[in-house]
């Protein structure tokens, strides 16, 4: 299973962009003892990566209670990340400073989601 982007994913991300901020969905299923390397990188990125790009956490938390999801779809932690633009989002995995912690989040995780968003212009939900 993926859990990094890859370069072309990046190209596509970047071509697609609508402009303005994202929020970007991180969905992360965890390796045993995985936990300990993901706070480390998330450390990192608190200190120093998202307040570099403009970025800030607007929600982290663990999985719960699984309402409406099929075996195996259920999700160990939840983030929602918003970044200025897409741009900040590419210029940050791209800095090589923070690609020397990136592999405390690889190492991390069997599994993850990690998904632009853009949002509604009404209320469509």
């Amino acid at each position: 299973m993926a859990v990094d982007p890859r370069g072309k994913d990046l190209k596509r991300y970047l071509a697609e962009d609508p402009g303005g901020p994202v929020v970007m969905l991180n969905l992360l299923r965890f390796r045993e003892d995985g936990r300990d390397s993901y706070a480390q990188y998330a450390a990192a990125l608190e200190k120093t990566f998202l307040p570099r790009y403009g970025a800030e956490v607007l929600y982290a938390g663990d999985g719960s209670t699984s309402l409406v999801a099929e075996q195996g779809q259920d999700w160990d932690a939840v983030l929602l990340v918003r970044y200025p633009s897409r741009e900040a989002f590419s210029r940050m995995v791209a800095d090589p400073e923070y690609q020397q912690v990136t592999h405390l989040r690889t190492e991390a995780l069997t599994e993850a989601v990690l998904q632009a968003t853009t949002p509604w212009s009404g209320p469509e939900f």
